[in-house]
């Protein structure tokens, strides 16, 4: 199923069942609430027009305009362009965030405090990065995408600096939080953007790529950060954070564009796109602002879109899952150095493991999740079902399991710190999988809310992270890391059953959702 050139297909063709296809409540997105998904053309109505990808059979949802403003009509280059840059933009906040892991110590001895204490900064940055992903979503729904990302980053911008260059430890809480909420822009509006600029058989790649800019940079950060500190005061891994940050927004200012469009509106009332200055700092968009949600229904989308039972459960799953990587990432280094004795050299070469891992499970990801789609495809004539998403969660829950098991087990009796990070190197690449399991299964299930469900499980990933961060020090102190991490790893089997609930009840949950109770 790769992407191409759209070919349009007249053609006669009958449903699995050899009648012609229910009704499709949404003409854009080709949902039916009996067959799902028909990405298969020779199971589509025999009514219907329908293009098609360079393959000729795989239907390419939703059906794209005939407008070159569309940006599904976008040649590859500039789509995938764009997609770098979100996806650097994503890299940013958990790469400062954990970078702090790092400073903890020459920092607790110039404020006069504890690591502990100065490890209060970063749980707060932490949280605000997914409280500010999903702001940025309530007012990219109003104001548009574009603008959005750009002030965000500006703002993003200055704080970087302000914590780089602050004095006191006061001085670097302050900036640190408030950075950690406007860098969050992109990482809680990517499914967004992805949405806006692919079709739903290209979805799982370009998550799998986006995912993977989320999992790099908590590990990124403190590796570069420890080569840094053997020679350089704790503030160069800042400044460092702050050039990298204004480089994104560089990228966004030359490169950026507004990937909202309303292909429900005909193309001669869709807003006129004239100058990039004026979209890039939201003029356009306000010009154009009736066309879209209003103020009140734009911040309340968020809100909606967290009450549904299945948004609801799959963030449960994915916070419980998901929660003790930024715990580790946000602690490793002090069990590292009290187990171990590590500097700062040996930690950094330490975040190898999981650097290794992400990138191994991103290789494998970019085709076992289409696998799975197409096998699923192919058993169910034609169509695919959100829920099948959810398969991947299976293949990755062993090594979730084991590496959790195994991290705790090798800290605890200080086995070879190898064995240290093969275990490490397990658990992210199972949270790899899932995340992107996770965030192609919300995307497909509320492709409306595309924004929405990419905030909440942002949010979800790092309002658990923001709890365990503040617990796992004094955890591990209390009931040795043998008992912590084979707690956590017991909770991640226990949560399982709520991805069955989801793959057998979820279609009619979303039903549910759809017409009212009484139709449960």
């Amino acid at each position: 199923m790769e992407p191409g050139i759209h070919v349009e297909k007249e053609r006669q063709s009958t449903t699995s069942s050899g009648e012609t296809a229910g009704q499709i409540l949404d003409p854009e997105l080709q949902y039916d609430d009996s067959d799902g998904y028909i990405l298969d053309v020779n199971h589509t109505r025999p009514d219907m027009s329908t293009k098609t990808a360079r393959d000729g059979q795989t239907v390419l949802i939703p059906q794209p305009s005939h407008a070159s403003d569309d940006p599904l009509n976008w040649n590859q280059t500039k789509k995938h362009i764009i997609l770098a840059i979100v996806c650097t933009c994503t890299f940013l906040p958990d790469y400062g965030s954990v970078t702090g892991a790092i400073t903890l110590i020459p920092q607790a001895a110039e404020y006069g405090i504890t690591p502990d204490e100065v490890n209060h900064s970063q749980s707060g940055n932490q949280f605000m990065v997914g409280a500010g992903g999903v702001v940025a979503v309530m007012f990219s729904a109003y104001f548009g995408r574009l603008p959005v990302l750009f002030w965000f980053m500006v703002i993003a911008t200055a704080t970087a600096a302000g914590q780089a260059g602050s004095h006191g430890f006061n001085g670097f809480f302050v900036p640190r939080v408030l950075n950690g909420f406007f860098a969050g822009a992109a990482q809680g509006s990517g499914l967004m953007f992805i949405k806006d600029m692919f079709f739903l058989h290209e979805h799982a790649r370009k998550i799998n790529i986006w995912q993977a800019s989320v999992i790099l940079s908590p590990y990124l950060g403190p590796l570069l950060a420890s080569f840094m500190l053997t020679q350089l005061s704790w503030r160069w891994p800042f400044w460092i954070y702050t050039i990298e940050t204004g480089v994104c927004l560089l990228a966004v200012i030359l490169w950026g564009d507004e990937t909202y469009y309303d292909r429900r509106l005909p193309e001669e009332k869709q807003p006129p796109r004239q100058s990039h200055l004026l979209r890039l700092i939201g003029v356009e968009q306000w010009r154009s602002r009736h066309l879209r949600n209003g103020f009140r229904e734009a911040m309340m989308r968020a809100l909606k879109t967290i009450s549904r039972p299945v948004v609801l459960l799959a963030n449960f799953y994915y916070m419980l899952t998901f929660a003790w990587v930024v715990g580790i990432n946000a602690t490793l280094a002090l069990f590292l150095t009290s187990s171990y004795g590590f500097g700062p050299k040996q930690i950094g070469f330490f975040f190898f493991a999981p650097i290794v891992a992400t990138i191994l499970a991103e290789a494998i990801g970019h085709y076992l999740h289409d696998i799975l789609a197409r096998l699923y495809i192919r058993r169910h004539r034609g169509r695919l079902e959100p829920e099948a998403r959810l398969s991947v969660i299976y293949v990755a829950l062993p090594f979730l399991l084991t590496g959790l098991v195994v991290l705790g087990f090798a800290l605890e009796r200080r086995w070879h710190y190898m064995i240290t990070a093969v275990g490490w190197g397990m658990y992210v690449f199972g949270t790899m999988v899932v995340s992107v399991g996770i965030s192609a299964h919300q995307l497909d299930a509320y492709p409306r809310e595309s924004g929405e469900v990419g905030a909440w499980i942002n949010f979800s990933r790092t309002a658990g992270g923001f709890i365990v961060a503040y617990l796992q020090v004094r955890w591990v102190a209390k009931t040795g890391a043998e008992a912590c991490f084979g707690t956590q790893a017991a909770v991640c089997a226990a949560v399982v059953p709520i991805v069955v609930v989801l793959q057998v009840f979820g279609k009619r949950m979303r039903m549910w959702e759809k017409r009212g109770p009484k139709t449960l």
